[in-house]
């Protein structure tokens, strides 16, 4: 019998093929991440939407249990009879306006809407600390970061347009939110969308300067204004040569109606709203004194 005997020999991958190899990976990483970021923007952007239609319900649920009126707007400044607006991102406001009404969203909502996570955008840069503590205390809401008083405020992500009155630039008139599923013929439909803004006062924290778009909805060339102990981050780029617009900035913004419809759209197909001095909506702040700068809202 013959024996033939084999010579184990390593193998090993040349200079060449290894650097072939890590050029195909790179090359495939450049090619996937580009998706990979596309599509995670894809899925908040629907998980944001689908937010704003459980808010939707949750409102059209509250007016169906109260003779078909939507809850009071907490977005209001001051005493009763002469008070002015807030930005209509406040989740709870400095002070209740009357005895029979409340200082906080969720006093009316939260029996139709139990995660404080529903009532903030998923695209926004970072979440509120105290997002769910705030939302299940409602009025009593006392907030660990600050020291001043009880009756601590809360800004969130969206727009909350029931009851709400701004300053329309366009026309010189009245903005005026739904108040009840019998609407009104000068009331818009519109109950909830999300931000997107230029000249809010918090873009100073990022640029020293009120002249930038933000967004909770994240676009390119945006970085970060940062949030406050009363509110969380935004998206947001500034506008230093003053050659950014509405037409010039991509992203898909989402808005809610009052029929239960949720849907997209774009910066080019907004208008603005300014917010109101008066409770009637005639008279808007000036914009270097404005709570919140301008409001963009869809046509």
């Amino acid at each position: 019998m013959r024996l033939i005997f084999y010579r184990n020999r390593k193998t090993a991958f040349t200079l060449v093929e290894l650097l072939v190899v890590l050029s195909i990976c790179s090359l495939l990483l450049g090619i996937l991440l580009p998706a990979l970021s596309k599509a995670r923007r894809s899925v908040r952007s629907m998980l944001s939407k689908n937010n704003q239609r459980l808010i939707v319900i949750g409102v059209l649920c509250y007016s169906s249990d109260n003779d078909g009126r939507f809850p009071d707007s907490v977005a209001k400044l001051g005493p009763v009879s002469h008070w002015s607006w807030q930005e209509p991102t406040v989740l709870a406001g400095f002070r209740k306006q009357t005895p029979t009404t409340y200082r906080s969203v969720s006093e009316y909502l939260k029996g139709y809407i139990e995660s404080s996570s529903t009532m903030f955008c998923q695209s926004s840069p970072s979440k509120y600390r105290y997002a769910q503590e705030a939302w299940e205390a409602g009025d009593t809401w006392d907030n660990p970061m600050t020291s001043t008083a009880a009756e601590d405020p809360l800004f969130g992500t969206y727009c909350l347009y029931w009851n709400y009155i701004g300053y329309l630039e366009e026309t010189g008139r009245p903005f005026v939110g739904p108040q009840s599923t019998s609407q009104q013929s000068y009331e818009s439909k519109l109950l909830i969308s999300d931000y997107f803004g230029y000249g809010h006062w918090r873009n100073e924290l990022a640029y020293g300067a009120r002249e930038a778009y933000g967004s909770c909805e994240k676009f390119n060339g945006a970085s970060v204004t940062p949030g406050t102990s009363v509110s969380c981050d935004f998206w947001s780029q500034h506008n230093r040569t003053g050659e950014l617009s509405l037409d010039s900035i991509t992203v898909n913004l989402s808005a809610g109606f009052i029929d239960g419809r949720v849907e997209t759209y774009t910066p080019a197909n907004a208008k603005s709203m300014k917010i109101s001095i008066k409770p009637d909506g005639t008279l808007p702040y000036p914009d270097h004194v404005s709570p919140g700068g301008t409001f963009y809202i869809p046509r």
